[in-house]
């Protein structure tokens, strides 16, 4: 089964993991869950869902008076108050901007550093006009985070979360696996699988062009040239790390992170890549490159980061 992102679960489900589906963000969201009760786990996968529909009502640009798009109307010295679930994205999307010198900007060179964050009162406060947010790469990944910690308070451990294969979250993996079998295939030729992982407790990014040039360059606002893809990979924190109040700080959201960080992939140079990889321990990576003549072809896949243990199972067939 391959997602928009070139990821897909590979082999038979386990006969005791389930599938819930649900369309939100312009994306089908999904859970697998490995539990013996098929109407609990059902009840489980409905309670993530609700928690991804007001997730969307505050972070879309798209719906009137959601909290990124009042953000999106202020003028010069204005503010608003958001939620605190919106704010505490937005905190995790300015780290990843500095994290990548602004190769990931929400505000597409906008402005977002000109935003002010009050945490304590969940207010964002504008010092100049014209500042255009955008959270398609990461409000997923986000979401993806949020309702992996609704199923755990569930009782669900066993389960793998993923918003439309591009934003995905493995938690524990089925009885009698390692993990989660997941692929990686060239999103310009699907049946071209280029590496296999089995993960569990960990989050997975992926970018690509084969949906067209939404993806830019936020100083110019020109396309990605030169590369099909890029994935990223990070471990998920332990619970009682990720769930640190805003006032404390951002959670550690690590599918937020890796969805966001595989837009900037897609951007920086090979060697930022690397570099970025080589400081920030358990961060992966993957870079697949476009062909000389812009179509599928056999191109070399770009690694960083720790080997994961079944990555080095890689193929380049049909």
């Amino acid at each position: 089964m391959d997602g928009d992102g070139g990821v897909g679960i590979e082999g038979p489900r386990a006969s005791d993991a389930r599938r819930y589906s649900h369309e939100a963000m312009h994306t089908v969201f999904e859970v697998h869950a490995a539990h013996p009760d098929e109407r609990y786990a059902a009840q489980a996968a409905q309670a993530a869902f609700d928690l991804t529909d007001r997730l969307e009502r505050e972070l879309s640009r798209f719906v009137a008076n959601s909290d990124i798009t009042r953000i999106n109307h202020l003028a010069a010295g204005e503010s608003t108050r958001v939620s605190a679930t919106t704010l505490e994205c937005l905190v995790i999307a300015r780290h990843v901007f500095e994290l990548t010198g602004g190769a990931f900007d929400v505000s597409i060179g906008t402005g977002l550093p000109s935003l002010e964050f009050d945490a304590e009162d969940c207010v964002v406060r504008a010092t100049q006009e014209g500042v255009r947010l955008d959270l398609g790469g990461i409000g997923k990944g986000y979401a993806v985070d949020l309702m992996a910690e609704v199923l755990e308070d569930w009782g669900l451990r066993r389960a793998l979360v993923h918003g439309g294969f591009s934003s995905v979250l493995t938690l524990e993996a089925p009885d009698g696996r390692e993990g989660w079998p997941l692929t990686l295939s060239d999103p310009g030729a699907p049946s071209r699988v280029l590496t296999r992982l089995s993960l569990r407790q960990t989050a997975l990014g992926a970018s690509g062009i084969q949906k067209g040039d939404h993806i830019v360059e936020p100083l110019t606002g020109l396309p990605v040239r030169g590369r099909r893809a890029a994935w990223v990979a990070a471990p998920r924190p332990e619970p009682a790390q990720a769930r640190a109040s805003v006032g404390e700080g951002p959670r550690l959201a690590a599918t937020a992170v890796t969805d966001a960080l595989t837009t900037a992939f897609m951007l920086l140079g090979i060697e930022e890549i690397a570099a970025l990889c080589e400081r920030s321990p358990g961060l992966e990576a993957w870079v697949l490159p476009e062909g000389a003549d812009g179509r599928p072809g056999e191109v070399e896949l770009l690694h960083f980061g720790s080997l994961h243990a079944d990555a080095s199972e890689s193929a380049a067939g049909p």
